[in-house]
């Protein structure tokens, strides 16, 4: 099953299958380690759900949720 990252509930984790966005905001996510195949697991949310925390290549990494809307993930059972 496909779903964005900003959509994950705390524990949820998957793997990256596209990262969509305009060039600049594409190649920060890709420059920050976000690309497809990459394992990520949701750590915590701030309590307005903005920013998000996230483990991926065995460090943690603060996104945004706009940043994270961009990241289709397949969801891991």
């Amino acid at each position: 099953m496909e779903k964005k990252l900003d959509r994950f509930e705390i524990g949820e984790s998957g793997i990256v299958k596209n990262v969509l966005g305009d060039g600049r905001m594409r190649r920060r996510l890709f420059d920050m380690g976000v690309t497809p195949g990459a394992r990520i697991s949701m750590v915590k949310k701030a309590p307005l759900g903005d920013p998000i925390e996230i483990t991926i290549r065995n460090y943690e990494l603060t996104l945004r949720k706009i940043e994270a809307s961009l990241v289709v993930m397949e969801v891991s059972k």
